[in-house]
């Protein structure tokens, strides 16, 4: 169930809002959520070059597996 929240922001800010809203045909509330959850989802996930990189990366791999496999097993300290 969606919720209703405030939020203060300073007028430069909420025109900013407001004129990327209307480039994107985008309600103001509509374009603060999809903004919001293209930034969460961009600092959680690895694109694709970085994620190139991990498989490329052989010691990394079995350091990963190696990691993956012990705290299945419970061994080692955990933090």
């Amino acid at each position: 169930m969606p919720k209703t929240i405030t939020l203060r922001i300073d007028d430069t800010l909420l025109n900013r809002f407001k004129h990327h809203a209307a480039i994107e045909n985008r309600t103001l509330s509509n374009f603060i959520e999809t903004a919001t959850l293209r930034y969460i989802e961009e600092i959680e996930l690895v694109d694709e070059f970085e994620m190139s990189e991990i498989l490329s990366n052989e010691k990394l791999l079995k350091r990963l597996k190696k990691g993956s496999e012990d705290a299945r097993k419970r061994r080692g300290r955990f933090v």
